[in-house]
């Protein structure tokens, strides 16, 4: 097939790209402002590799398992190379409770449930090595790309006809057939074509949190802490979010998520000190910690501005733009506590090759894309958005004086914690059903929505929180004041700093 495809960005998005649309025959080239990779190993790539495009290259990263499946099915050699290096595959059941691991009896299905985990760094150079080696497929380093090239026909639609690109000394046009935008949250291609003319419509909002992560490393002769007998290795205090992600050759690494209105704490985390005393306080990641058993090999990283951001190329069935298609961040961007970031991506790649498959019109193409989009993709947008939004008030009424939920707020909350987090801890097959939505392979609300699900759950909610006892893990952590007080930090700070924010939001609405 002589159709030609330009990729922006060689990040995860544009290598699922790649990994899609190569096997078509398509001549794909890969765009990538930044430079290669090192030549080494991973620890290589790791400490070496300069990524001025992706913010986040060194915060904890997995692969949910639609984009597991997507790798074993159609790309083997990849996934062999994966673990070759050091990547991990996680089953389900390192999911089981306690009580489930008691009588659970493996079935076919669960092969469906397993996690790639690694550090970015690590999955990213793997999954380039292997793109490298695809016949059709070239991937350009230190290649900027400045602007599209368009054009406006008659009717006013823009077709993309390239871009226009600094590569070394030089600036130069590279035409393509079909341009895809993977450049990430902070690409432009979308803001030029608003800009001249495209109705793209955006809808974006706050996730509410920041993110932190602290590499490690286990010591020589060391294994991490087994589940059983141990404190949760993460959790949700409401002020505070956290987990431990197992990575590649020994390593690992801890995040820790805070409302972004937790001004006091989220000053204090990026300092290794407070850290540490944090970890201090949270039994379940002070185990992994410990001085003999493992040691911190980096900073705390930061990372804010987490949105997230629905962009439509065919809104109410009118194309945008002809030429163009976006995938990852650049179209839609989701909290990563939710970790569906880099499965989005590659779920955007695929329904873009079965797209150009259908049809060689434009339009038609565009449309299509879209549509698919709303259907298989925006289920997760929402979801994430609604719980982003439930997450917000809960850390705002946190810091709230003698702030009381409703009777509603409270039977949804039991519903949640003493009826679905209980039923899915104790029955492993409605723990099946969950998971399959969490993993992307059917609509997130799927299996709540099936009568003999939801009868389950209230079955269980109904026996009360004494004979559900077994299933309510020990205690994550302390609570809010006592966590401030051990890091020598106010917790009225923040308190005091949200009722004037408040207070002043009121006067500017009287002033209105």
């Amino acid at each position: 097939m002589s159709e030609k495809v330009l990729v922006i960005g060689a990040g995860v998005a544009g290598l699922c790209t790649a990994l899609a649309l190569g096997p078509t025959g398509r001549p794909v080239t890969l765009l990538e402002r930044d430079g290669a990779p090192p030549s080494g190993d991973a620890d290589d790539a790791f400490r070496d590799w300069s990524r001025r495009g992706v913010g986040h290259l060194r915060q904890s990263h997995a692969f949910l398992a639609r984009l597991g499946k997507i790798i074993k099915s159609d790309h083997p050699r990849l996934r062999e190379a994966l673990l070759d290096f050091g990547v991990r595959e996680l089953g389900f059941e390192g999911m089981l409770s306690p009580a489930q691991l008691e009588t659970y009896r493996p079935a076919p299905v669960d092969a469906e449930f397993t996690i790639l985990t690694s550090r970015r760094t690590t999955l990213e150079l793997v999954i380039r090595r292997y793109v490298e080696q695809l016949p059709n497929v070239t991937i350009r380093s230190n290649a900027n790309v400045r602007s599209l090239i368009t054009e406006k026909g008659p009717s006013g639609v823009i077709t993309v006809r390239g871009v226009r690109v600094d590569e070394g000394d030089q600036v130069h046009d590279v035409l393509a057939d079909v341009v895809v935008d993977a450049g990430g949250k902070n690409g432009a291609g979308i803001e030029q074509l608003v800009d001249e003319g495209a109705r793209i419509p955006e809808e974006s909002e706050t996730a509410g949190i920041l993110y932190f992560t602290r590499h490690y490393r286990l010591k020589p002769g060391r294994s991490e802490p087994k589940r059983e007998g141990n404190p949760p290795f993460g959790g949700d205090l409401g002020y505070l979010k956290f987990g431990v992600f197992p990575g590649d050759n020994g390593c690992f690494s801890i995040t820790m998520c805070v409302p972004e209105i937790e001004y006091e704490l989220r000053k204090a985390i990026v300092r290794p000190e407070f850290w540490d005393l944090m970890i201090d306080n949270l039994p379940g990641l002070k185990v992994w910690t410990a001085p003999d058993r493992a040691e911190a090999v980096s900073k705390v990283f930061g990372m804010g501005d987490l949105l997230g951001r629905w962009r439509d190329l065919a809104a109410n069935d009118t194309p945008a733009v002809l030429g163009f298609f976006a995938v990852g961040d650049t179209l839609v961007r989701t909290n990563p506590l939710y970790g569906r970031g880099c499965s989005l991506a590659a779920v955007e790649a695929y329904i873009l090759r079965d797209v150009l498959a259908e049809t060689a019109d434009p339009r038609s193409r565009l449309l299509s894309f879209s549509k698919r989009l709303g259907r298989e993709i925006r289920p997760y947008y929402l979801a994430m958005r609604r719980q982003d939004r439930e997450a917000i008030k809960r850390a705002e009424h946190a810091l709230t004086p003698g702030y009381t939920p409703g009777r509603r707020a409270r039977i949804l909350r039991s519903f949640v914690e003493d009826g679905i987090a209980v039923a899915t801890r104790l029955d492993t097959d409605l723990l099946r059903e969950a998971i399959r939505g969490f993993h992307m392979l059917e609509h997130p609300d799927a299996w709540i929505r099936r009568p003999k699900n939801l009868i389950k759950i209230l079955r269980y909610w109904a026996r009360g929180k004494k004979r559900n006892a077994e299933a309510y893990p020990p205690k994550a952590g302390p609570p809010r004041e006592p966590m401030m007080r051990a890091l020598g930090l106010s917790h009225e700070a923040d308190i005091i700093l949200l009722a004037e924010r408040r207070r002043e939001a009121a006067r500017q609405t009287l002033a209105a």
